[in-house]
């Protein structure tokens, strides 16, 4: 029988990305750094603050829009 199945995979950041974050505490705008097999780091534009988190993987949408968004 046929189901209807979500599926998720690990999203291939590259180092220079513009990232937006929505709908958690990773909340924002985020530019890739760094990258490892198990880590990615993240910079926010404004703060200037890194963080380096495991890999994550979300469903995405890619967008041209304005970066960071007031």
């Amino acid at each position: 029988m046929d189901h209807h199945v979500i599926v998720f995979k690990q999203y291939p950041f590259k180092v220079g990305q513009k990232i937006r974050i929505e709908g958690s505490k990773r909340s924002g705008d985020w530019e890739v750094v760094g990258l490892s097999d198990a880590k990615v780091t993240l910079k926010c534009p404004i703060s200037k603050k890194e963080v380096n988190w495991d890999r994550f993987c979300y469903f995405f949408e890619e967008k041209i829009q304005e970066w960071p968004k007031d």
